[in-house]
């Protein structure tokens, strides 16, 4: 018996991992090759293209492809409908395969809002949030709460989700965080 649930609309193909205690809901898709972490959700009509790799903890909305290049480490969340793509320059005419592929990687934590659109060969920094609607178009720092089309940086995000104030301090949890040279980090 598996220790994980796919429904019986969707198609797992062959060499794929699936991590105990994850979901894989109705008329999904996770290709060969693809690598999934313990305790994930994966909502209706998702796609996971060949070879990617995604942590613990990861929640994926509905209508989402995730191409190859990008990987997700533990507690990303998408919203539904967020968007990925793989190719800088695509052409129908002239296809360059995996050798056109830029990576994109989405740090622990990172929340992509609904509708959001990653431009490949980015970086989302740790528990950033990219809020729905927005275009990322380069990489985004630890923390960071962009919006916009493309978007930009508007504050900063506390670990539990909620917008810090401008003494970097959270109301919700009462976590606090310093500036530093590249970003913020949290005061223990």
């Amino acid at each position: 018996m598996d220790d994980y649930f796919v429904h019986a609309s969707s198609y797992i193909d062959s060499d794929v991992k699936i991590g105990m205690g994850t979901k894989i809901w109705h008329f999904s898709h996770v290709q060969s090759g693809v690598s999934i972490g313990e305790n994930c959700s994966f909502g209706q009509n998702v796609n996971i293209s060949n070879n990617v790799k995604i942590g613990n903890g990861v929640k994926v909305q509905n209508n989402v492809s995730i191409y190859e290049g990008v990987e997700m480490e533990d507690y990303v969340f998408c919203g539904p409908s967020a968007v990925f793509t793989n190719d800088l320059t695509p052409r129908a005419k002239y296809p360059k395969g995996r050798k056109g592929f830029k990576k994109t990687i989405l740090k622990e934590g990172a929340t992509i809002g609904a509708n959001a659109t990653i431009v490949c060969g980015n970086t989302i920094g740790r528990w950033a949030m990219v809020a729905a609607g927005a275009v990322i178009t380069s990489d985004v720092t630890d923390y960071a709460l962009m919006a916009g089309v493309p978007a930009r940086q508007i504050g900063w995000v506390c670990e539990c989700g909620n917008k810090l104030d401008e003494e970097l301090q959270c109301k919700s949890c009462k976590r606090c965080y310093e500036k530093k040279e590249q970003g913020i980090m949290e005061i223990s």
